[in-house]
């Protein structure tokens, strides 16, 4: 005889923040024979689980007890391959053996699982158990390579695409590879495409032209994210190489070029040289020069290098003869394309000397802040020709903030014409011109190499106008959580720069109390973990100041916002959990489906998806009967109720937030089916019965009730005994015949309402299920004196006093006392 039994259930395991959070059964299925035995449980856990992590309860999963796992030496059998889960016999759990790497062990087959067998003998039982292994994200994505080089030329039309290797990533799903970027770039943006297999592939296009002229080499990175969280990347540098075409004409420096030569210049002397510059390199870069159009005495006088451009003179000059020289020059690449300048050559009478220049004062260094009109250098120029030839006049460069002034005689002095700025040009070639006015006029030049040094004249300037950054909760003190950058146009010690923290205030307590900041490298560190329920964000000041005299400073503002983490467990306000009482939510046989019950209220104190509540009934003693909305915590009936249905129902429910991983809390729930409250209060009883904490207060309280009893009535006894007693000794006054007058003396108040309890008392007994809440009322009848009327009493005291000797006492301070 063969039969089939079949469950589904799905529970939730809380481990310790070493181990795996959850543990999740998926089904068992199991098949019972005349000698054996077959299940099949299904479990899940994530990768990565350390060794001795909870699987699963196979004993409670599949109604095996302890001793039958002992006794029939249950074990796990792995056909093949390497056993990752072992079987705890005496808990009837599985737990991790060895490491468990998906990748390793499915590569990118998903769903990933290994399965075992759990064999007992005597008699035999398999049930055979599937483990899912759940993917973490412990790979970043990786590219083939880490360096690409293209070559590119610069006539490459845009919209032209560049296909780029794909990054792998050993995860997969969600932690698998989710997107790429590209670098900022001017000229190429990238383009994503999905494949048919969910893979992705990248292009990069060339969105505008290059040009090789404008830059020669480009450096992008192109950046691969995976979906995980926290996020991972991986990257690969791309450099590209843009090839040159010959594009660009050769350009002329000048589109003429005047010069002058004396009559006396020996043959093999350069007039002048010609320069043209083509922006193409290599073979499309050389330019060549040749003579083309000249008169042909201006051939045979002048030659110009083809390579050089040099203009050199073939034969003795002849200031008599000709003046002028006119060559127009053409100036071609290897390409073809030309461009032309004009050479005016104009003979020089002689002139024997040339001036010459010598530096009087000369100071190679000024500073950036000097006034206008600041004295640089004093020269003195000398032509030693007379006449004409020994008049000088000197010059000096132009696009330079200095010029040249006549001083004394044969004296200029060079001074500053523009204020000078170091961060715009550190330093200045003044090349200094000086000719003659002999015919022809002769030339000497001179250069002074000039240094600004620098002031300091400019703050920080900080990379950010603001920053901003954001930190989860419960974060490790000394965490660096973001860096602040700032720059200083100036130099040395002025451009040195040192970062500290404003005197700000957060929450009362000094900024410093909560985050630090490198003085060097600007990294700004926590000081303490933060906590998202108590400060969501917070903001202060970073002063980024030189080292220069008087220092300059500039300040920024620093935000840093806690992002939320699902530390805090869902709280539940309703129903409030008792210590040992019962408390019963009643629902009467008449109820109909989707009578409302209760509603379980929970709250949590985290935000966003942490704070998402779900709800669901885990165990009831009618699953048929009961259920719970999922998103409002409402227990309502399922079914009509029957009178079939047991007056005692107990529902367990779990309530558990959105947060990754999640947190839950459990509230139990005593439902009576039932129409009349003794019912419920017969069933409810036996439910205390099963308390032993209930027992032992009932018991305790009942004997401090009889205590009490028995105190009240012994009091009460020895108080009507008093009052008998004296009620007799009045009468013996009355039957003496003595004339004895009763004497009161101040103060004294009749015995009849006094004592320890002079009056009666009602006493209502309240009592509940539960004996600590049980209670009593007192309340007074009234003021009446009870007493006890007893003539044998009387009759035995005249026996025994007699009236004179009974005054006597009555009189003595004993009596008055009494």
């Amino acid at each position: 005889m063969v039969y089939v039994r079949s469950c589904a259930a799905s529970r939730h395991r809380r481990m310790s923040t070493t181990q795996l959070k959850w543990q999740t059964v998926f089904f068992i299925f199991c098949v019972y024979g005349m000698d054996f035995g077959i299940c099949q449980a299904r479990y899940s856990i994530a990768e990565e689980a350390p060794e001795g992590s909870f699987v699963g309860n196979i004993a409670n999963d599949l109604g095996i007890e302890i001793s039958r796992l002992i006794s029939g030496k249950a074990r796990v059998v792995t056909k093949g391959g390497r056993q990752y889960v072992e079987l705890s016999r005496d808990k009837g759990t599985l737990v991790v053996k060895e490491r468990i790497d998906r990748e390793e062990l499915c590569k990118q087959t998903t769903p990933c699982s290994f399965s075992f067998d759990l064999i007992m003998e005597n008699p035999i039982e398999l049930h055979r158990v599937t483990v899912e292994v759940q993917d973490i994200n412990d790979n970043a994505p990786k590219f083939p390579k880490g360096t690409v080089s293209l070559q590119i030329s610069e006539n490459t039309a845009s919209g032209t695409r560049f296909p780029l290797d794909s990054a792998v990533d050993l995860d997969v799903g969600v932690n698998g590879i989710e997107s790429y970027s590209l670098s900022k770039s001017d000229h190429f943006k990238l383009e994503i495409h999905n494949q048919a297999d969910g893979q992705k592939y990248v292009e990069m296009l060339l969105d505008r032209e290059l040009d090789r002229e404008e830059r020669d080499k480009l450096k992008l990175v192109l950046t691969a994210y995976d979906g995980g969280s926290p996020k991972k990347s991986g990257s690969m540098q791309i450099h590209i190489s843009v090839l040159d075409v010959n594009d660009n004409a050769p350009v002329c420096k000048q589109s003429v070029y005047k010069t002058e030569v004396r009559e006396n210049s020996p043959s093999g002397s350069v007039v002048t040289a010609v320069s043209a510059t083509d922006a193409d390199e290599g073979i499309n870069g050389l330019v060549s020069y040749s003579i083309a159009q000249a008169s042909e005495k201006a051939r045979n006088v002048f030659d110009i290098n083809a390579e050089t451009g040099a203009i050199t003179i073939l034969q003795g000059l002849d200031y008599e003869s000709e003046r002028i020289y006119q060559l127009n020059i053409n100036a071609i690449d290897k390409g073809g394309l030309a461009d032309k300048c004009k050479v005016i050559i104009e003979v020089i009478d002689e002139n024997d000397n040339a001036p010459s220049i010598q530096l009087m004062s000369f100071s190679n260094v000024v500073a950036e802040n000097s006034p206008v009109g600041t004295t640089l250098a004093v020269i003195n120029v000398e032509d030693v020709d007379s006449g004409q030839n020994g008049l000088v006049k000197c010059k000096i460069n132009e696009n330079v903030p200095f010029k040249i002034e006549s001083s004394l005689s044969d004296y200029n002095v060079i001074i500053t014409d523009e204020t000078l700025d170091r961060e715009n040009i550190a330093e200045y070639n003044i090349t200094i011109l000086v000719s003659d006015q002999g015919s022809p006029a002769r030339y000497s030049n001179k250069t002074l190499n000039v240094k600004i040094s620098d002031v300091n004249d400019n703050p920080p300037v900080f990379s950010s106008e603001e920053y901003k950054t954001s930190i989860i909760e419960n974060n490790s003190p000394g965490v660096a959580v973001l860096t602040v950058k700032a720059s200083d146009a100036d130099w040395g010690p002025n451009a040195r720069l040192s970062y500290f923290l404003g005197d700000n205030n957060i929450q009362g307590n000094p900024v410093s109390s909560f985050v630090s900041v490198n003085s060097e490298s600007g990294v700004i560190h926590a000081v303490k973990s933060y906590d998202y329920e108590q400060m969501k964000s917070f903001s202060f000041n970073v002063t980024a100041r030189d080292g220069g005299s008087p220092p300059l400073s500039s300040e920024v503002t620093v935000t840093i916002n806690v992002q939320d983490q699902n530390d805090n467990a869902p709280q539940v306000l309703y129903p409030v959990q008792t210590g040992g009482s019962v408390v019963a939510e009643i629902v009467p046989r008449s109820a109909d489906v989707g009578y409302l019950v209760t509603k379980v209220v929970a709250v949590d104190v985290d935000s966003g998806q942490n704070a998402w509540l779900s709800y669901k009934l885990q165990k009831a003693t009618d699953r048929a009967l009961f259920e719970v909305g999922a998103q409002n915590g409402e227990i309502r009936t399922v079914r009509q109720v029957t009178d079939k249905d047991a007056v005692k129902q107990k529902l367990t429910v779990v309530v558990e937030d959105n947060g990754q991983p999640s947190r839950s809390a459990v509230v139990n729930i005593n439902v009576a089916v039932a129409d009349t409250f003794p019912e419920v209060l017969s069933e409810f009883t036996d439910f205390t019965q099963h308390n032993q904490y209930n027992d032992d207060l009932t018991f305790y309280l009942v004997l401090a009730l009889a205590a009490v009893s028995f105190l009240f009535i012994t009091t009460v006894v020895v108080i009507i005994s008093v009052k008998i007693y004296r009620w007799r000794q009045s009468r013996i006054f009355y039957q003496s015949n003595l004339p004895v007058i009763p004497y009161y003396p101040p103060g004294y108040t009749d015995t009849g309402v006094t004592g320890t309890l002079p009056h009666m008392y009602n006493y209502d007994a309240c009592m509940t299920t539960d004996s600590r809440k049980s209670d009593c009322k007192y309340s007074t009848l009234g003021g009446q004196s009870v007493l006890v009327m007893d003539r044998s009493f009387t009759e035995t005291m005249q026996r025994v006093m007699r009236g004179k000797e009974f005054q006597q006492d009555l009189e003595s301070p004993e009596v008055v006392r009494k």
